[in-house]
């Protein structure tokens, strides 16, 4: 006679041995499933947290250790390069459990989280740090999804999944809002990694006393519902683990299974993009600050969580996930739309972009929690006991995908690395010397650089002095020149009343205009009475077709020359920054826009390119055909267990086949 799961083991661990033996040989009852089922998703949650949090403050990193853009994107990409391969490596969760897994990576990555990159004294550092963490990451976050799908039966495997894709969204969230909410009283990033790492220790203490996973010949059969629960027990013991693994993933290697991880992949490029980088592209491209850019992401992730429970929970109910994903694509695809279309519009408000988030992330969330329930289903098609193997490739496809993304960003948005390198000191000094730099604007770079060289280029002077009045060259060069010749004389004029300027010129021997005359020149250039009449004879030698000209035409030339002057107030320091950087910067800003969009319509692409591939996949697209294979696969339970009982009350064997 055969002798039941429950029997063919030892008791449970006792003592310390708790710590590490952690596989149930029972399934559990609807407590403590729940309860497994709860602390899979807080681990999931603080494991994207943990991955995310650099996102809130990605510019105060950059600032702080002196990335470029360019190597703050290469970060990311060796880290979701590492990731991609451990995930793959996370596929021998099947063999040694998945439990282990979860509990190594929360305690690693929060220590990385909470001393490590805090404390990082270089780019290097820093770096590899963001390697291991991404590491460490890949593999939890493949057996997370794992322990998710263990302990759900495929009747209530959305709502499971539901539960599970609110990791990443409540990850983001909470980085959104603890940044919002604490950037303005600790400005300083290392605060933001401070409270996430002392979350995550947390919960890895509460994982490592409390988180269990079945044993591979429970989890090793498709358990459709509850129900199925005694007859799964039943056959535990006729099952071979080994065996089960045999070619698992020459299994997992096929179309249906291929296909839909790059599909879910390209799908979920605007949502990996807007986690790391929405501060960066909301801060270059509209100038938002970081708290308003992580409060418009709020909406986002808010949106999607609760899309994620409402679709797993109505394709629960209607036992489909194929429709669920054509909607949720469709929904989501307007919403990209719509944002991809206001990249080029700087008067689009934060309202705005809060709007078209939601319509966005209420169609990603429809469409990705129940691509997971049936990703997981598919699998369990070829080979329930190869679970992890299948998410092992989902795991790899996704980071593999998000790392030629965020690689191809660079390619795409160019124009991001002289705003993220450059534009803030170019900011600042626009800030303080906001009338120079303007006049700055209006002169070519070249004929600034000249000026630079030789101050006396006349030449220059009059080219600047052109951009700068808009006047026409000839008129410039005259002013220029008069302005040079009548030097003392013309800083004599500009502090006479232009009304006694005018009766003089009517009537030089008017004395009344004269004592006029001389009062100002007295008390506007400091000189005595002898001095400043002196002034005045010299300024009645002027011939006064120049005089008038110089008083008239060439005024505006003269507050140009003001204008131009006053650059000198600018430290040199920030003139060579301006210098160098000032045009990169200005042409940046106008292109940006354009290239991010770009951007977005690729997102939008990758959305497109899913609902193809939807119908690979297990799963039916009518509730009604979903309802009958139920029903029948009730009766075909039943049945089994009838039979089971016979055959033990006869001497025997339980089968071993999967269910």
């Amino acid at each position: 006679m055969a002798v039941p799961a429950a029997d063919a083991v030892a008791g449970p661990p006792r003592g310390l041995g708790r710590l590490w033996h952690r596989q149930l040989d029972r399934y559990p009852r609807t407590g403590p499933r729940i309860f497994h089922l709860g602390l899979t998703v807080l681990c999931t949650v603080v494991l994207y947290y943990e991955l995310y949090v650099q996102g809130s403050v990605a510019t105060k990193i950059i600032a702080d250790f002196g990335f470029s853009w360019t190597e703050f994107v290469l970060v990311l990409v060796i880290g979701n390069a590492a990731g991609a391969f451990a995930s793959l490596a996370a596929g021998l969760a099947d063999r040694y459990g998945r439990a282990n897994i979860v509990v190594g990576g929360l305690i690693i990555s929060g220590a990385i989280i909470a001393f490590g990159l805090p404390n990082a004294g270089s780019k290097g550092t820093y770096t590899t740090l963001f390697a291991v963490l991404s590491v460490v990451e890949g593999a939890a976050l493949v057996a997370t999804p794992a322990l998710i799908r263990d302990f759900s039966p495929q009747v209530g495997r959305g709502v499971a999944m539901g539960f599970w894709t609110l990791g990443p969204v409540l990850g983001s969230l909470i980085v959104t809002r603890v940044a919002t909410e604490t950037l303005d009283s600790h400005p300083n990033w290392e605060f933001q990694f401070y409270v996430c790492g002392a979350a995550g220790l947390v919960v890895a203490l509460i994982a490592l006393l409390g988180l269990r996973e079945l044993s591979p010949r429970l989890r090793d059969q498709v358990m459709v519902s509850i129900r199925d629960r005694e007859l799964v027990e039943a056959r535990a013991a006729g099952l071979d683990p080994d065996a089960a693994l045999k070619g698992h993933w020459r299994q997992m290697l096929r179309t249906d299974i291929l296909a839909p991880a790059v599909a879910i992949s390209t799908f979920l490029i605007l949502y990996f993009v807007l986690v790391a980088f929405i501060v960066v592209y909301f801060a270059s491209v509209f100038g938002f600050s970081e708290q308003t850019s992580n409060s418009i992401a709020n909406w986002y992730w808010v949106t999607n969580a609760i899309a994620l429970v409402l679709a797993g929970v109505l394709s629960d109910r209607f036992r489909v996930r194929k429709p669920f994903m054509l909607a949720g694509a469709l929904i989501s695809l307007v919403g990209v739309a719509l944002f991809a279309s206001a990249a080029t519009d700087p008067g689009t408000t934060e309202g705005t972009f809060k709007a078209y988030f939601v319509v966005a992330a209420f169609g990603g969330g429809l469409a990705y929690v129940a691509w997971m329930a049936a990703f997981t289903e598919t699998i369990e098609k070829h080979n329930p006991a190869a679970t992890a193997t299948g998410l092992a490739v989902w795991g790899w496809t996704i980071r593999a995908v998000v790392t030629v993304s965020f690689a191809a960003l660079l390619l795409v948005v160019p124009a991001t690395s002289p705003l993220v390198d450059d534009g803030p000191r170019v900011q600042r000094i626009a800030a303080a010397y906001p009338e120079q730099v303007e006049v700055l604007d209006r002169i070519d770079p070249e004929v600034l650089a000249g000026l630079q060289a030789d101050p006396a280029d006349q030449q220059a002077q009059v080219r600047a002095l052109t951009a700068i009045s808009g006047l026409p060259a000839e008129q410039v060069a005259r002013a220029v020149t008069l302005a040079a010749t009548y030097e003392e004389e013309l800083a004599t004029a500009q502090v006479i009343d232009p009304g006694t300027l005018l009766a003089l010129s009517g009537d030089p021997d008017d004395e009344a205009a004269q004592r006029r005359a001389v009062a100002a020149i007295t008390a506007g250039l400091g000189v005595s009475p002898e001095e400043a009449t002196e002034r005045l004879a010299a300024l009645g030698e002027v011939p006064p077709a120049d005089a008038t000209f110089l008083l008239t035409s060439g005024q505006p030339v003269l507050a140009a020359v003001a204008e131009l002057e006053s650059i000198a107030e600018i430290p040199a320091s920030d003139l060579r920054v301006l210098a160098e950087s000032g045009q990169d910067v200005r042409e940046a800003q106008e292109d940006a826009p354009g290239q991010w969009q770009t951007y977005w319509w690729i997102a939008f692409a990758g959305q497109v390119l899913f609902i193809p591939l939807i119908f690979l996949m297990s799963g039916h697209w009518s509730p009604r055909r979903a309802r009958e294979d139920e029903l029948a696969h009730e009766q075909f339970v039943a049945a089994e267990l009838a039979r089971l009982q016979a055959s033990r009350g006869g001497g025997g064997g339980a089968p071993g086949a999967p269910v």
